[in-house]
């Protein structure tokens, strides 16, 4: 029997209304979705705080469905940006429509869909991103103003006996070195809860970083940063010739 939890957040009675209501939209609409975000960090490790909206998650085909659903019934829309996100507004209050990261790294697929973990959002039963996508999403949110690794570190501890890490792994598998920062943060940070990740894991990470120890450094400056952050990282490829993540290596001029 699939486990049904809570989730919760500090927000205006307005704004509880507004997602109330939104998840009720979307639940009649019959567009398959997923929430993560805030609510979902709740529901999965019991942490109530503030937020500011509330994250829904799709396939990248049902991205226009919902916001046409949306519009259709007077609300307004907006296409932050094509490639990964939207909003439906009202007035002030917005929930966001998100099909892929910032970066085009992880887009949702139906395999987020296959595990059925539940939880109570605003008096709605409503499908939760899985934890093991949790942490491949939240492990590239690295901004100055937005940091994810205390969520990655206690859905770690939370949630590890529910994350299939073989499948984190391969999620990662290009970036397997952000996997590596976020398994040594958090035996850092709970040095008593290092058995809750993967003896396997740890040791298979690290015998990655020794054989790339013995490879020569690339001949392209490579700046990776704007994985994490496109503004953070700007200067670095704009100013001091470090290539992008995709693209040419700049000049300085």
């Amino acid at each position: 029997m699939t486990e049904t939890r809570e989730g919760s957040a500090d927000v205006t009675p307005e704004a509880e209304a507004f997602y109330t209501e939104s998840l009720k939209l979307l639940k009649d609409s019959q567009i398959p979705f997923l929430l993560g975000g805030t609510y979902a960090v709740s529901a999965y490790t019991g942490i109530t705080r503030p937020t500011k909206d509330i994250d829904v998650f799709c396939r990248g085909g049902d991205f226009p469905r919902i916001l046409a659903y949306f519009q259709d019934r007077g609300f307004e829309t907006e296409i932050e940006d094509e490639r990964w996100i939207g909003k439906v507004k009202h007035g002030k209050l917005f929930f966001d429509v998100i099909f892929n990261s910032a970066v085009a790294i992880n887009p949702v697929s139906d395999r987020w869909f296959e595990e059925d973990h539940r939880a109570i959002i605003c008096g709605a039963d409503v499908q939760l991103i899985p934890p093991t996508e949790m942490v491949f999403s939240k492990s590239f949110v690295q901004m100055r103003h937005k940091y994810d690794g205390p969520d990655v570190a206690h859905l770690i501890l939370k949630q590890h006996a529910a994350i299939d890490w073989k499948r984190l792994l391969a999620h990662m598998e290009q970036y397997w070195e952000v996997l590596l920062m976020q398994v040594l943060n958090f035996r850092f940070i709970y040095p008593t809860e290092r058995d809750c990740i993967p003896g396997w894991l740890l040791e298979e990470l690290l015998n990655r970083l020794h054989e790339r120890a013995k490879l020569p450094i690339p001949q392209t400056r490579i700046c990776r940063g704007r994985l994490f952050s496109r503004e953070d990282y700007l200067i670095d490829v704009t100013e001091w010739g470090f290539a992008d993540v995709v693209g040419e290596e700049t000049k300085h001029g």
